[in-house]
C-alpha cells in the first residue's frame, strides 16, 4: 500500500486532497519536481559557497577588526559547530511542520544573518552572527533533500540528486575563486553581502514554486530529551574535534569531551527505545544500506576534506600563488563534480549504487594516492591530473550515498535523513581535519629538528622549535626579520620539504581511508523507500 502525503498549496493550512506521495502533482510552476529543484539549489547554493568563501575572508577581517587568531578561528568553527548540532533536530522540524516553511525560514535567516555580519563593526558580533547562519542553514540543507524526495518520483531521483550535489560541489570549490576576487576587488563585507540578493531570489522562487508534502503519518510531538541529548552529544565530539589540535590528542580535556560525547550517544540510544516518537527511530539503523551510507558519507568526508585542508597551504604557502590563483588550480576538481554529479546519478539510476559507489571510492583512493607524490616543484599539469580524478571519484559517492540514506528512509522521516546525511559529511570533514592535521603535525614534529641540523642551520631552542614547527604545518617558512638570504632559502627550502613530507603521509592515510570505504559501498543498494511505500517496520 503506497503512503498517502497530505499538502498544504500555499503552506497556510489549507489542504489539497491527498495524494500518492510518489506522484506529485506537476501541473504549473507550483510542485513542479525541476522548478522544484531550481529553487532549493539556489538556497543550497547559498550556504554551501559560504563554508569556503569565508575563509578568504579571515585575514581581511582579522586586520580590520583588531581580532585575535584564535577569535578569527571561531569564524570558522562557530558556524561549524552550530551547523553540525542542528542539523538532525532541522530534519525532525521539517517532517513536522513541512520541508516547505522549513526551508523558506531558512533561507530568511540565513541572509538576514549574513547581511548582519556585513554590517558588524566587531569581532564578537561576526562570530554570533555566523553561529546564526549555521542554526539556519541548518534548517535549510536537509529541507531541500526532504522536498526532492517528496517531488520527484523514484525513477528521477537520483538525477535530481545529482544535480543537487553539482550545486553543491561547484559551490565549496568556487568559494576561494569568488571570495579571492570579492575580498581583493570590493572587501571582505561583500562575501556576506552576496548572500542576501541570493537569499532573496531563493526566497521568491520558494514561495512561488515549492509545494508543501508532508506524509500520512508524519511526527506529531517532539522528542525534547532526544534533541537535548543527541545536541549534547554531538556537540561534546565536535568541540573535541576542533580543539584537540590546540590541546593536544593526549590532552585528559580531549578525551573528556570525547567521553562525555560517547556517553551522550549511548544515553540518547537507550532514550530512543523508550520514548512513543523517538528523534531518530532507531528502526532506520537496522536498514544495512542506510547505515552503510552514513558510514560511507563519513568516510568520504574523511578523505576528502581532511586531504584537500593541506592542499588549499600546498598552493598558496609552497608555491607561493595568491587565493584566486589557488582557487583556479582548483578548477579541475570542481569541473570533474560538475560533470559528473549528474552522469553519476544516470549511472547509479541505471546499474544500482554499488559499482558507481565503490568505483568512485577507488578513483578518490588513488588520487588521493597520486596527492602524496606532489613535490615542491610538481608542475600544473601533474597537480591537475589528481584533482580532476578526486571530483570524479567523488561525484558518485555525494549523489550515491545521499540517495542510499534518503531513498531507504521512509518518507515521514526524510528530513531527519537529509539530517543524517549532512551531519554524517559535517563530522567526517571535521574528523579528517583534526586526525590528518594530528598525522601532519607529528610527521612535522618528528623530521624538522633532523632536517633542520642537515641544512647546517643555525640550533634552534625548544621554543623557537615549536613555533617553527607551527608554521612548517602550514608550509610557511619561519624567516626571522633581517635573515640573511642564503640562509632564507636554506630555511624555505627545510620548511618546504618537511611540509611536504607530512602532508604525503597524510594523504596516504585519506587514501587508505577511501580503499576502505570501498568494501563499505558494497554494502549499498537500491533506496527501498523511494516511492515512499515503506515504513520504519520495513526497514
Amino acid at each position: 500500500m503506497t503512503s498517502q502525503t497530505t499538502i498544504d498549496t500555499a503552506g497556510s493550512g489549507d489542504k489539497a486532497p491527498v495524494v500518492p506521495s510518489d506522484q506529485p502533482p506537476a501541473s504549473g510552476l507550483r510542485g513542479h519536481p525541476w522548478f522544484t529543484l531550481i529553487t532549493v539549489a539556489v538556497g543550497v547554493m547559498m550556504v554551501a559557497l559560504d563554508g569556503t568563501i569565508v575563509a578568504i575572508a579571515n585575514p581581511a577581517i582579522q586586520k580590520d577588526l583588531g581580532a585575535t587568531f584564535a577569535q578569527v578561528q571561531w569564524i570558522t568553527n562557530g558556524y561549524f559547530l552550530a551547523l553540525a548540532v542542528s542539523l538532525i533536530t532541522a530534519g525532525k522540524l521539517g517532517d513536522r511542520f513541512g520541508h516547505r516553511q522549513t526551508f523558506l525560514i531558512g533561507v530568511v535567516g540565513f541572509a538576514a544573518a549574513s547581511g548582519a555580519i556585513g554590517l558588524s563593526s566587531s569581532i564578537g558580533a561576526v562570530v554570533t552572527f555566523r553561529v546564526f547562519q549555521g542554526l539556519f542553514g541548518a534548517l535549510l540543507m536537509p529541507a531541500a533533500l526532504g522536498l526532492l524526495r517528496a517531488t520527484f518520483p523514484a525513477e528521477k531521483l537520483n538525477m535530481a540528486i545529482g544535480i543537487w550535489g553539482m550545486v553543491i560541489g561547484a559551490s565549496t570549490a568556487g568559494g576561494p575563486i569568488l571570495g579571492g576576487v570579492l575580498v581583493q576587488h570590493v572587501s571582505w563585507q561583500s562575501v556576506f553581502f552576496i548572500n542576501v540578493p541570493v537569499g532573496l531570489i531563493a526566497l521568491v522562487l520558494g514561495a512561488v514554486m515549492l509545494l508543501d508534502h508532508r506524509a500520512e503519518n508524519a511526527p506529531r510531538s517532539f522528542d525534547l530529551l532526544g534533541i537535548a541529548l543527541l545536541s549534547g552529544a554531538m556537540f561534546c565530539l565536535v568541540w573535541a574535534l576542533i580543539k584537540a589540535p590546540s590541546w593536544g590528542w593526549g590532552d585528559g580535556k580531549t578525551w573528556a569531551f570525547i567521553a562525555a560525547s560517547v556517553l551522550g550517544f549511548l544515553l540518547f540510544s537507550f532514550w530512543e527505545t523508550k520514548v512513543k516518537e523517538p528523534l531518530i527511530p532507531l528502526g532506520l539503523f537496522r536498514s544495512v544500506p542506510l547505515s552503510a551510507g552514513v558510514v560511507l558519507m563519513v568516510l568520504m568526508a574523511i578523505a576528502f576534506m581532511g586531504g584537500l585542508f593541506f592542499v588549499t597551504f600546498y598552493l598558496q604557502n609552497v608555491h607561493g600563488m595568491d587565493p584566486v590563483d589557488a582557487g583556479l588550480h582548483l578548477l579541475p576538481l570542481t569541473g570533474m563534480m560538475i560533470v559528473g554529479s549528474p552522469l553519476a546519478g544516470a549511472a547509479i539510476t541505471r546499474l544500482g549504487p554499488r559499482i558507481p559507489l565503490a568505483g568512485g571510492m577507488a578513483a578518490t583512493a588513488i588520487a588521493m594516492y597520486g596527492m602524496s607524490t606532489l613535490k615542491a616543484d610538481t608542475g600544473s599539469g601533474i597537480m591537475a591530473v589528481w584533482f580532476a580524478l578526486l571530483g570524479l571519484g567523488l561525484a558518485p559517492v555525494m549523489v550515491g550515498a545521499t540517495e542510499v540514506i534518503v531513498g531507504n528512509a521512509p518518507m515521514e522521516l526524510s528530513g531527519v535523513a537529509g539530517g543524517l546525511q549532512q551531519a554524517a559529511m559535517q563530522i567526517g570533514g571535521s574528523l579528517g581535519t583534526a586526525v590528518l592535521g594530528a598525522v601532519m603535525a607529528s610527521k612535522v614534529d618528528n623530521g624538522l629538528p633532523g632536517n633542520w641540523a642537515d641544512a647546517g642551520l643555525p640550533k634552534l631552542t625548544s621554543a623557537q622549535l615549536a613555533q617553527a614547527s607551527e608554521a612548517v604545518q602550514v608550509g610557511v617558512a619561519p624567516i626571522a626579520p633581517g635573515t640573511p638570504a642564503e640562509v632564507a632559502a636554506k630555511i624555505t627550502g627545510v620548511a618546504h620539504d618537511t611540509f611536504i613530507s607530512g602532508m604525503s603521509l597524510a594523504s596516504l592515510v585519506a587514501a587508505g581511508v577511501a580503499a576502505v570505504a570501498i568494501l563499505v559501498a558494497l554494502l549499498t543498494k537500491r533506496g527501498e523507500n523511494a516511492d515512499g511505500s515503506a515504513g520504519v517496520g520495513h526497514i
